[in-house]
């Protein structure tokens, strides 16, 4: 089964073992979406990474991971609330030529100006916390390579990331080292290194194809299968986009009935794409002329493009 993220702890607690699978959700939030094929693998690997991290959030609110550059992808942006709902969508420059063997760097940071964003925002309703972002450069031949980076001079954390990506199926397996705290700890530090050691050596044999073919479970007990293990519950993930018809409707609403009959003098119907997902949405002259009936009326949320 797909559409699942498992977490895993070694039986000394010095050790988690992370492994998410998507498939029906993947598939989703592309149905809309067209990128070229070296662009998609970032944005696949970037949402495998987004809930392996996510799911170590200790507050209700969501994660967004950003890839910024100033080559031909301006923008990767991936979110995923503390539920595991992921959206994600890319912005390209028009005009420039997207090369089918696009790495990260040359697709994002061919003159070295690229950053990796990281963004917790905590729900404001349920928390009282304050939005933190953290901001480095782009350094890392690989999302994986990026990430692991951060986690460890941002967060001074040991993580280990393999992450994968096709049209089909987007996974990612992590290995975090977890901090002693003090006499809670279950192992001493030089049998932690020890496991630490051990279990990035079996994770690193995994295949590019393999993270992609094998479940969750299958991948794990491939890899770990002499490793005492502690199974969590599994949790689902979902692909989760707030854009509706409604919204759509209020966002139109709002540029007036005048421009909105000027654009139908042009056209037979008008088309508005989600900015995020691209999810398109049809409005004719019978659908417009009830956007401004009495008594409709709301507030516009989001951004979408006209077309």
């Amino acid at each position: 089964m797909t559409d699942l993220f498992k977490k895993y702890l070694l039986a000394d607690h010095s050790t988690r073992v992370q492994v998410v699978k998507l498939g029906h959700a993947w598939r989703t939030g592309m149905a809309h979406q067209s990128y070229p094929e070296s662009v998609e693998k970032l944005l696949g690997e970037l949402v495998s990474a987004a809930v392996l991290l996510a799911s170590n959030i200790k507050f209700d609110g969501a994660l967004v991971l950003q890839l910024q550059g100033d080559g031909p992808v301006a923008l990767i942006v991936v979110e995923c609330t503390t539920d595991l709902s992921i959206r994600a969508t890319v912005s390209l420059r028009e005009g420039q030529e997207i090369p089918e063997d696009g790495t990260l760097q040359s697709l994002l940071n061919p003159n070295g100006n690229g950053r990796f964003i990281v963004v917790l925002d905590p729900d404001r309703e349920k928390t009282n916390m304050q939005p933190y972002q953290g901001v480095v450069p782009l350094e890392g031949n690989t999302v994986a390579g990026v990430l692991e980076s951060y986690m460890r001079g941002s967060e001074q954390l040991d993580t280990r990331l393999w992450l994968a990506s096709n049209p089909e199926y987007s996974s990612g397996l992590l290995l975090q080292r977890l901090p002693r705290h003090g006499g809670s700890a279950h192992v001493d530090d030089a049998s932690a290194d020890e496991t630490w050691a051990r279990v990035s050596h079996l994770a690193s044999t995994i295949k590019y194809d393999e993270l992609l073919a094998l479940d969750a479970d299958e991948l794990v007990h491939r890899l770990f299968w002499q490793e005492d293990l502690v199974a969590y519950e599994p949790q689902e993930v979902r692909w989760h986009c707030p854009c509706n018809r409604e919204r759509v409707g209020n966002m139109l609403r709002t540029l007036g009935r005048e421009e909105i009959e000027d654009l139908l003098s042009e056209r037979e119907s008008i088309e508005v794409l989600c900015n995020f997902c691209g999810k398109p949405y049809h409005f004719d002259a019978v659908d417009c002329a009830g956007l401004f009936a009495d008594g409709a009326g709301a507030s516009a949320e989001g951004k979408p493009s006209i077309h």
